[in-house]
């Protein structure tokens, strides 16, 4: 793929400054860029950028100074630079129809268009719609219902009666519908409680690698329209993610709780079940959520409260070996006057 930059400018909604002529092949970061190079950079980069052999280099509007090198302004970056990505790295393709090597169950339903790869499972009465690609090694159980425009990565499980939506992507390995974490104790002997519940991945939601969502109890445990979760984690039983949320690696959500809109949980935020988590909130890496939020936070810490406050904790704690010091001598001096 090669492309002038002013036909890159046109693709990407930008302001242009350098030679329009200058012809460009590839994408890279900045260490990696080269004179037929188009890099990115936010503002915190902009001299590293500067200082680079890129050819160009993709700027925030907001950057005010002058740039040696040939520029495209734009409002965000990284959405211009993804724009980049997907136009000239050339798309993984693979021949439409179902490989002989494939195990298609009895009373499956299978679309137009769709790409089921050597390996694959697919169990009795499965519902299967049109363009979907399935990669080798993945199941999908009885029953279980996958709409318009997946993709399913290698070696993915779809459980019984799970539902899966329209361009759902599912990277590899990841467990849709495992059993949800349900047992009785008596005389410390731990019994099963049946789980009969599905998990619902509403449309346009993608689940990293390795995670896992546990099926409801009863009823469904949903992943809301256009969330994405990360690899490594854990969704309980009968959780109701909502809408549009970003769920970062070795989180843990516990069974039962309830998120709004928008809601970001920073990489090994943890939960409490049972718990409904206000939406348009961000929880930073780490935070242990241990109660119901309120909309529209940012928190932070164990237990999890306002970022501003962890923040002033964190700076008291950092002195506590200092005025440890000081009580120290200052109970010395005390002991001496008491003695005197």
């Amino acid at each position: 793929m090669k492309m002038t930059l002013q036909e890159i400018a046109k693709l990407v909604g930008g302001r242009l400054e350098g030679d329009e002529s200058l012809v460009i092949s590839r994408v890279n970061n900045i260490e990696g860029a080269d004179k037929d190079t188009i890099t990115f950079a936010d503002e915190a980069h902009v001299e590293e950028a500067a200082k680079s052999q890129a050819g160009a280099v993709l700027l925030p509007n907001t950057v005010k100074t002058d740039f040696p090198l040939p520029a495209i302004y734009v409002e965000d970056t990284r959405a211009a630079f993804a724009v980049l990505l997907t136009t000239f790295l050339p798309p993984i393709r693979h021949a439409k129809g179902v490989s002989p090597d494939a195990y298609i169950g009895k009373d499956v339903t299978i679309g137009e268009g769709v790409t089921i790869l050597p390996f694959a499972y697919v169990d009795d009465h499965a519902v299967i719609g049109n363009g979907i690609t399935i990669y080798p090694h993945v199941y999908v159980g009885q029953y279980a219902t996958v709409d318009d425009n997946a993709t399913l990565y290698s070696s993915v499980t779809i459980r019984e009666h799970c539902h899966v939506g329209k361009r759902v992507i599912v990277h590899s390995s990841a467990v849709i519908g495992a059993d949800g974490f349900g047992f009785t104790t008596k005389d410390g002997v731990h019994t099963k409680v049946p789980q009969v519940g599905n998990v619902i991945l509403e449309d346009d939601v993608e689940i990293g690698a390795h995670a896992g969502i546990d099926r409801a109890t009863i009823g469904s445990t949903i992943i809301g329209h256009g969330t994405k979760i990360d690899n490594l984690v854990h969704i309980g039983h009968n959780c109701h993610i909502g809408p549009n949320n970003l769920i970062v690696a070795q989180v843990g959500i516990s069974g039962s709780t309830n998120t709004g809109a928008n809601v970001t949980f920073g990489g090994q935020t943890g939960t409490v079940g049972h718990i409904d988590i206000g939406g348009n909130s961000v929880f930073a890496a780490r935070s242990g959520i241990i109660g119901n939020t309120p909309e529209g936070v940012f928190y932070a810490g164990f237990p999890a409260r306002p970022h501003q406050e962890w923040l002033r904790m964190q700076a008291h704690l950092q002195k506590i070996s200092d005025m440890a010091k000081r009580l120290k001598t200052m109970e010395k001096k005390i002991k001496e006057l008491e003695e005197n």
